[in-house]
């Protein structure tokens, strides 16, 4: 069943406001809740389910893999304007 983006099923608004919270300061709260709306597709695709711990999980994973590629790209460009 497909829901609209923004939209929140049971069980998920909890690992949602969690990760906000956890990624305050490094990703903004639209990006979090793409990243587990996600996280429970892939998981459903993959797994055939999709528990709110696996997706905390999966999406948890993801956000600190994008953190790590944002920091690497700011850390490039910093190098690149070094006289």
């Amino acid at each position: 069943m497909a829901h609209p983006a923004g939209s929140e099923l049971p069980g998920y608004e909890q690992v949602t406001a969690s990760l906000i919270e956890e990624f305050t300061g490094v990703h903004p709260p639209a990006l979090v809740s793409r990243c587990v709306a996600a996280a429970r597709h892939s998981s459903e695709d993959v797994t055939g389910s999709a528990t709110p711990e696996l997706v905390e999980s999966i999406a948890r994973k993801h956000l600190r893999i994008l953190a790590t590629v944002a920091a690497e790209r700011r850390r490039q460009i910093t190098l690149d304007n070094t006289p």
